[in-house]
């Protein structure tokens, strides 16, 4: 718009000057005149500080105004440019003193034009007038539509920021929850299995002189278990189920850990397909109750028992070790505890713990077949049942 502005502008003047020459009525003078109009108009545009300093903008509109006010006091045929003036002042002006200019540019024309043959009649008001309210309604148009496309604008910014932070955030609960994930698979697998490690390892030592075949055993459960670690490890890198999920079900799979633990295992039901998320939770579940009882209770006695029911699956881990005080159970920073609480709740099931001082514990897991689908709908902080 400011290039057909000035344009227009350049245009009018132009044409203005090849009528005044061919006429004759345009002398030396009024030829001068428009030269140097056309010259400072020019300035504007290449002017650094015309540009960008409202003062200077001032000086130079003033310049302008000025030279074309004497042309068309001489020669009232160039009052024609008083219409690009009008947009040049709505532009460069503020409101109130545009529209005075734009008033007084019209008094100009007005007065240039009763100068002329014939005096000064309605047609040579009207059209002077007109042409300034023309001009203004253009101009609040232009300055309406530059408005809304800036609102606009800001708001398409304030949406593509708000994407690019909603994508952060994220991505940043992805990490955040893969990190959990990690972590509660390397305590149920790798720091379990270290721990086995340690314990048989140092069994292997006390009876390496006094029972060499015992040692030797417990050596080879050691290599056995580092395997198994292992096999766990290049899991994590290829992110495939558990190596125990591999090639067995899942009643395989924890008649194989009760197995391990000398505990009795028993299946209520007949088994059938459930997510492979269930199944690892199960499992992993399993493992982290086994080992407590193992390494903490020191019961004589654990019980697994997995039972498939119409709706839900089940599982219960039992022992007669020595239990603990719901008062002073292990608390939110157990990460054993924890990590059994959301892996079950994440599939919108639910853990209970029953356990008192001297009565065993009692590990109780509930997977409704409804909420399995559901999983990443159910609530992640909800605290553990513990049960004196």
């Amino acid at each position: 718009m400011n290039l057909a502005l000035h344009g227009l502008f350049f245009t009018l003047l132009g044409v203005l000057l090849v009528r005044g020459v061919v006429g004759g009525g345009l002398g030396a003078g009024g030829l001068a005149t428009a030269g140097v109009l056309a010259a400072v108009y020019a300035s504007g545009g290449v002017a650094e500080r015309v540009r960008d300093t409202r003062l200077w903008a001032g000086v130079w509109l003033g310049a302008v105004v000025a030279l074309w006010i004497a042309l068309t006091l001489q020669h009232p045929e160039f009052c024609y440019l008083a219409f690009p003036l009008y947009f040049v002042c709505l532009h460069v002006l503020p409101l109130r003193w545009s529209l005075t200019a734009v008033f007084a540019l019209t008094g100009v024309v007005v007065a240039a034009q009763a100068s002329t043959p014939g005096g000064l009649t309605v047609p040579k008001v009207l059209g002077p007038v007109a042409g300034a309210a023309v001009a203004l309604l253009t101009a609040y148009g232009y300055a309406a539509l530059y408005r809304e496309s800036r609102a606009r604008q800001q708001l398409i910014d304030d949406l593509v920021r708000t994407r690019d932070e909603l994508a952060a955030s994220q991505r940043e609960a992805g990490m955040l929850a893969e990190r959990q994930r990690l972590a509660r698979e390397i305590h149920d697998t790798l720091a379990q299995g270290l721990s086995s490690i340690v314990l048989l390892a140092r069994s292997a030592e006390a009876t390496l002189t006094t029972h060499p075949g015992a040692a030797a055993e417990r050596i080879r459960e050691v290599q056995d278990t580092a395997s198994a670690n292992l096999a766990e490890a290049r899991r994590f890198v290829h992110a495939l189920a558990p190596p125990a999920l591999d090639d067995a079900t899942l009643t395989e799979a924890l008649r194989r850990l009760a197995a391990g633990a000398d505990a009795d295992f028993h299946l209520d039901g007949e088994p059938y397909p459930l997510p492979v998320e269930a199944e690892v939770a199960l499992l992993r579940l399993t493992q982290e109750a086994l080992a407590n009882a193992v390494r903490h209770a020191r019961a004589s006695r654990i019980a697994v028992t997995l039972s498939y029911l119409d709706d839900e699956v089940t599982l219960d881990v039992f022992d007669d070790g020595i239990g603990f005080d719901a008062v002073t159970a292990p608390g939110p920073d157990s990460f054993g505890l924890h990590g059994m609480h959301e892996r079950i709740t994440a599939l919108g099931g639910t853990l209970t713990v029953e356990s008192a001082p001297g009565e065993g514990t009692a590990v109780a897991v509930s997977l409704p077949l409804r909420a399995i689908g559901t999983a990443e709908s159910a609530p992640t902080e909800a605290p553990v049942a513990v049960v004196r």
